[in-house]
């Protein structure tokens, strides 16, 4: 079974898009070249080339998981911009040799990557101009508000105290900045920017939401889904008509570039 099975309809549908903030700042980037090349790693369902498509002149979306490129086919189709889809992961994706990315993009996903490996191809597949971009912004099970907490709470009591990473594992924390990691790369001369922001969730989105991350996917769950389910929306709405199901976060944007 692949780690994100079942998850994809539900990330497509229910996962936040990136502030605007965050995609004029990448924007900036390619200002002003006549080529402007996107190649986005482990792209998901496509938000970031989504965002990006109207200041590129041609997009790489890879992605190893089949129904996350589906649903990314999906949302980019008919765009006025030449758009490659790539089942691939970011570690073996292996384009052409003349092949140069303008701007590279992971979103929410760097984690998940043997990151030195992806960072040394890149130095064979971007312009020398060229800026990789990581970026993210936590999780509604590292959010820190009464209503976060208790959903928390309540999904623990079903799968247990540690985070689950998909059926049968356990959530590794990333316990080294990306702005480190940028730094000791070809990628070195690093800039950090943090973009605040509010969010206003609905019980469904929030239900839709869990369904399409590792730690509260629907299979987690088991015979007892509805059950969850029930007791969730129950929680939810309980929280959403007392004060309502807001979320402050604080998106991170790493940029590095060479020296």
């Amino acid at each position: 079974m692949s780690q994100f099975d079942t998850t994809a309809p539900f990330y497509a549908a229910y996962r936040p898009g990136i502030p605007e903030e965050a995609v004029e700042l990448l924007a900036q980037r390619v200002a002003g070249k006549e080529h402007r090349a996107l190649l986005d790693l482990g792209s998901g369902t496509g938000q970031v080339p989504l965002a990006l498509a109207g200041k590129m002149t041609e997009i790489d979306v890879v992605e190893q998981d089949p129904g996350m490129l589906g649903e990314a086919d999906k949302a980019l189709a008919g765009l006025q911009v030449t758009v490659r889809l790539h089942n691939a992961s970011a570690e073996e994706f292996a384009p052409p040799a003349s092949y140069r990315a303008d701007l590279v993009t992971v979103c929410r996903a760097f984690h998940w990557m043997d990151q030195d490996v992806v960072l040394s191809r890149l130095e064979g597949m971007t312009a020398q101009d060229a800026t990789v971009a990581v970026m993210g912004d936590g999780s509604l099970w590292t959010a820190r508000t009464e209503w976060t907490d208790a959903l928390r709470a309540l999904i623990q009591e079903y799968l247990g105290q540690e985070r689950r990473a998909g059926v049968g594992k356990k959530y590794a924390a990333h316990d080294r900045p990306y702005s480190e990691i940028l730094s000791e790369s070809a990628f070195g001369q690093v800039e950090e920017h943090t973009i605040a922001v509010e969010r206003e969730w609905s019980t469904k989105s929030v239900i839709g939401y869990l369904y399409s991350t590792s730690f509260a996917a629907r299979p987690l769950f088991g015979e007892r889904v509805d059950d969850f389910e029930r007791r969730a929306h129950a929680l939810l709405d309980g929280h959403a008509s007392a004060g309502g199901l807001i979320e402050h976060a604080s998106f991170q944007v790493v940029l590095g570039q060479r020296g």
